[in-house]
């Protein structure tokens, strides 16, 4: 179950083709935070952007929303940089790399314990990812192995951002939804939102709720895979 005070607004990207870094998310972000003008920022799943470059993008971006941003990685103490914020932002890239710096700062569970307490979490991608149970229903490429898989558990369901039904010519693999049906075969317990691109899932204490144009594509082990439309989600796991 998600904590009655938990805020977090999940987004399966950080850009849509032909718009700008967060453009498509900016209502949603500007709403979910409110008034708050500090936030910290994670850039630990950058791995070929320096986190130097990438602070310097999400700084930019929000500050044209008036939110000052404060990189974890500049600080000797990064928890502090979590417990001193009026909201989290942990960015995409390489999900296994964010959750191996998060073990290793030990910001894995400042965070949660931040958030449990009411303070609004912003992921996009690998940023989403970690808020689950865990990190297995990415899509990145295990090129760092973590302490464990384990993530930060903010929210009961897994979530597998820029969810496409798409199939490449002459390719012979698996698709993301046959992927997908291996995990719920493996985890029966689990369930899955396949989130599009361009769409966000919205947490406010224990309601869930799909923002966005797209419907999410939802895995549940022995039963139909379905399409839900945007709105309230009924995620019970």
């Amino acid at each position: 179950m998600t904590d009655a005070t938990s805020r977090l607004l999940l987004l399966s990207n950080s850009r849509n083709v032909g718009g700008g870094y967060l453009e498509h998310a900016e209502p949603w972000i500007r709403t979910f935070l409110g008034g708050i003008r500090r936030a910290a920022f994670v850039p630990y799943a950058g791995v070929t952007l320096t986190w130097d470059d990438y602070t310097a993008t999400v700084a930019g971006r929000f500050a044209e929303l008036g939110v000052e941003v404060t990189s974890v990685h500049t600080s000797k103490h990064p928890v502090r940089v979590i417990e001193d914020a009026d909201a989290v932002l942990v960015g995409g890239g390489n999900t296994f790399h964010l959750l191996k710096q998060l073990y290793e700062t030990g910001l894995l569970w400042a965070i949660r314990a931040r958030v449990r307490t009411g303070v609004p979490y912003i992921g996009w991608s690998a940023g989403s990812n970690v808020a689950c149970p865990t990190i297995r229903t990415t899509n990145d490429m295990p090129i760092v192995e973590p302490a464990r898989l384990d993530a930060m558990r903010l929210v009961p369901f897994q979530l597998n951002p820029h969810y496409t039904d798409a199939t490449l010519p002459n390719h012979g693999g698996e698709t993301r939804a046959q992927r997908l049906a291996e995990f719920i075969t493996a985890n029966p317990d689990a369930t899955v939102v396949g989130l599009r691109e361009g769409s966000a899932v919205l947490v406010e204490g224990s309601e869930t709720t799909l923002l966005g144009p797209h419907t999410a594509r939802i895995f549940r082990a022995g039963r139909e895979v379905v399409d839900v439309d945007p709105g309230k989600l009924n995620l019970e796991v």
